[in-house]
């Protein structure tokens, strides 16, 4: 049994060392454990640093992002042959003596993807909005995957290979919301377990504003949502589109023929036809994109024999 501990990196160089040398190197169940660090394209010596601390593997990458490194980092521990692959952050927010609780549940055949809570309503360095947004933009998510997690936005997290090989991230902003929701619409048993936190050492660099962040979490959340359950989210904006036609339509009725007003209802009458095509379109897009996410669905499915080998 292997294990990967994959570090993704950006400019890193004055803490990276110091989470790599607190990582276990030694876990009941685990054959082996090393630990593979993506350099996103640093200026500074963050593959030095990881290099002289202990890393055994550094994939080095242009600038993409954290949801590409995270996705390159699977793409080596899976080449490297991992059986299993924890994710954590460089800025050693996680405590990594919860390494082994967080692979639990995989060795023991109770999950393939097991994510870290953090306990996001009670975090002291949380500001009160953060928290409650945490909080909130969790159920969301959950409710999204259907399966239960408290904290959708942590990033100290297992996969077992198994997950790995399923796992495809399309996202340019963070991989943490869309993997779940992935996972939940693949079926894939999802667990979560309690975890410690260190003192942070810097502001997060993925929530620069709050703006900015609650903006790309929810095109993120619509978008995974909409790219597996299509006909649900159009179905349900048809309807309430023909709704709106058909309570217009009622209107007109009830004016001109129960209460006998002579009035003009044209732009009404307008209106509610081009809600009911417009509703009836929007439903027939919704079958189009179920059709075109089955398709996805065998492309998928393909992909994950491919890499499978």
């Amino acid at each position: 049994m292997k294990l990967i501990i994959q570090i993704p990196c950006y400019n890193e160089a004055a803490v990276v060392g110091e989470t790599i040398r607190q990582l276990p190197r030694q876990i009941d169940g685990v054959d082996e454990v090393e630990v593979l660090v993506i350099d996103d394209g640093s200026t500074d010596d963050t593959a030095r640093a990881a290099r002289e601390a202990g890393a055994d593997h550094i994939v080095r990458l242009h600038h993409q992002g954290l949801a590409r490194a995270f996705a390159a980092g699977l793409d080596a521990c899976l080449r490297l042959g991992a059986d299993l692959i924890v994710n954590t952050d460089a800025d050693n927010q996680y405590y990594a003596g919860d390494i082994p609780r967080l692979i639990a549940p995989i060795l023991e055949g109770r999950a393939e993807l097991v994510v870290g809570d953090r306990g996001v309503a009670t975090l002291e360095h949380f500001a009160p909005l953060k928290r409650r947004l945490q909080v909130w933009g969790s159920g969301v998510v959950s409710r999204a995957a259907g399966i239960d997690i408290p904290d959708a936005t942590s990033g100290f997290r297992a996969l077992s290979r198994e997950a790995a090989l399923r796992t495809l991230v399309l996202s340019d902003y963070s991989y943490t919301l869309e993997t779940l929701i992935q996972a939940g619409n693949s079926h894939l048993p999802v667990a979560s377990v309690p975890v410690r936190t260190n003192p942070p050492t810097r502001p997060s660099r993925l929530i620069r504003s709050l703006r900015t962040y609650l903006r790309n979490s929810t095109v993120t959340i619509v978008r995974s949502y909409s790219m597996y359950r299509p006909l649900r989210v159009f179905t349900v904006i048809g309807i309430l589109l023909i709704t709106g036609a058909v309570a217009i339509g009622a209107r007109f009725v009830i004016m001109r023929y129960l209460l006998g007003r002579d009035v003009n209802q044209l732009q009404s009458l307008i209106l509610a036809a081009v809600l009911g095509i417009v509703g009836f379109q929007t439903l027939l897009i919704g079958l189009v994109a179920d059709l075109i996410a089955f398709n996805r669905k065998m492309l998928e499915e393909v992909l994950y024999r491919m890499r499978k080998g």
